[in-house]
């Protein structure tokens, strides 16, 4: 079972948003059975989550423009996501030492899906 998780050890942008949506879903279960909070705790899990599977879908795009749309969904997510954590950080559910490595994670991930857009803008405008 646990290669099965691992088959994206190739791709790191796959294997770090997926190791990324896992600790959002323990946070959502955190939130909202410890802290019974529900409203914020849904926005970060949906955001949190989608970051994945939008460059999980990217893999299976028709064309380069297809590739590039879902990488730039995926890395709006990434800014959506890191705006709920800032906001669960600033409303006190979230512990400073909570916030710093998760946000941590999310700006990793936002570089990464940026320096992606930027190569595969630059490939399309090349005609590539």
């Amino acid at each position: 079972m646990k290669d099965e998780i691992k088959k994206d050890a190739g791709n790191p942008a796959l294997e770090k948003s997926f190791s990324f949506a896992l600790r959002i879903v323990k946070l959502y279960q955190h939130l909202s059975e410890r802290k019974k909070e529900f409203v914020l705790s849904k926005q970060i899990l949906r955001s949190g989550t989608s970051i994945g599977a939008n460059l999980e879908e990217s893999q299976g795009a028709q064309t380069p423009s297809d590739f590039q749309a879902k990488v730039s969904i995926a890395y709006k997510e990434a800014r959506e996501t890191s705006y709920w954590l800032r906001l669960l950080f600033a409303s006190k559910y979230l512990t400073e030492r909570q916030f710093d490595s998760l946000h941590a994670d999310c700006e990793e991930l936002i570089r990464i899906l940026g320096s992606t857009q930027l190569t595969m803008r630059t490939k399309l405008q090349k005609g590539q």
